[in-house]
């Protein structure tokens, strides 16, 4: 009885997808208004297992990190939203709230200043997860403090706050909010040590915080980022394409607004990029982000005779698209190579020199 009880919402759906022109004949109304309340109910209790997910994995992260992080999770502001339901009603205009986490070196000092990085999540709607676990270890164990924004869009924070996602727009001024909330509030953070580092549409937004405030950030690293949306909707599927085009987000899609989506790829705004330190990476076999989309952004950078910006292709790398973040020891070296060219530029008390001080830090050996 489970099973079936599990399976029927499905069958509904089914049915409505093969089937419009029969629930469309007249004096079945009430049947279409029945399925679509069905299908609200449904979008319903996915947000909230969303939120159930996101509680489960906070405490991982207090569970997976906490010996080597002080963690906070701060909540806090961005701009007003992108979209008003009701611009005159109480409330509009307020900026939009949001959470953020913030992991701190147990060992820090008091007295003395660390550098700091921005660490933006990946995904069209997802959040800041324990896929991270690793990572955090490695960049705390070599003095850095860091700040992961859940910004507009995110999930595990019900549908009003996924239905403001605002995708190469003002989520990048939410994780620049989160840099400025660090500097003002944290006196060990120092705010001429400021990278930010981001992977696929985290990637997207590393770029454009840098586009946008060259001023605060003394280098950035891009993995796999999203760089052209336009050539993206020409090689994902209608759900992809559906998620930009929603009312609640850019409302068109990309052959009625070319321009829209044109100001949301960073391959068509490289003359935004001034000099801050920038590394790029990328992979031919990337399932998610196709290698065409980076090799646009660099051609761009390039022809726009850019200097300060360093890249590599990566041929045919175990893992895909996730290629340089996975546990394998190729992975790991590099991550060294990504440390490597942040540290130089951020200057963590204890930057990795070996692999094996790598592996000690995240893997506990």
């Amino acid at each position: 009885m489970k099973q079936n009880s599990v399976k029927s919402p499905f069958l509904i759906f089914l049915f409505i997808s093969l089937c419009p022109a029969l629930v469309a004949q007249p004096g079945n109304a009430e049947i279409m208004d029945a399925l679509n309340n069905v299908g609200r109910r449904f979008e319903s209790l996915n947000h909230r297992l969303d939120v159930l997910e996101k509680n489960i994995d906070d405490i991982l992260w207090y569970e997976r990190v906490g010996d080597v992080a002080f963690i906070d999770k701060i909540y806090t502001t961005g701009p007003p939203p992108a979209k008003e339901s009701n611009p005159t009603g109480q409330g509009a205009g307020n900026p939009l709230k949001l959470w953020s986490y913030v992991f701190i070196p147990r060992d820090a000092d008091a007295s003395k200043k660390y550098p700091l990085l921005v660490f933006p999540h990946g995904g069209v709607h997802a959040n800041f997860t324990t896929y991270y676990t690793h990572i955090i270890r490695e960049m705390v164990a070599q003095g850095y403090i860091v700040v992961a924004a859940e910004y507009r869009g995110s999930t595990g924070y019900g549908a009003g706050m996924y239905r403001q996602i605002d995708y190469g727009g003002l989520e990048v001024e939410d994780v620049d909010a989160s840099r400025k909330y660090m500097i003002e509030n944290y006196e060990i953070v120092d705010r001429d040590r400021v990278g930010v580092i981001g992977w696929s549409h985290g990637g997207l937004i590393g770029l454009f915080c840098i586009f946008d405030h060259p001023e605060a950030y003394k280098a950035c690293f891009a993995g796999v980022p999203v760089s052209d949306v336009i050539a993206r909707m020409g090689y994902k599927d209608d759900s992809y394409r559906d998620l930009y085009s929603a009312p609640y987000h850019i409302g068109k899609t990309a052959d009625e607004n070319v321009a829209e989506y044109r100001r949301r790829s960073p391959a068509w705004q490289v003359d935004r990029y001034q000099n801050t330190p920038l590394l790029i990476h990328t992979n031919t076999i990337d399932e998610d982000v196709n290698v065409l989309e980076v090799e646009h952004l660099i051609k761009s950078l390039k022809a726009a005779g850019k200097q300060n910006f360093s890249y590599k292709i990566f041929e045919e790398m175990p893992g895909g698209h996730s290629f340089d973040r996975m546990d394998y020891r190729e992975a790991r070296k590099i991550r060294l190579d990504i440390y490597s060219f942040l540290n130089g530029h951020l200057k963590p008390p204890r930057p990795f020199k070996s692999l094996r001080d790598l592996e000690r830090a995240a893997y506990r050996f």
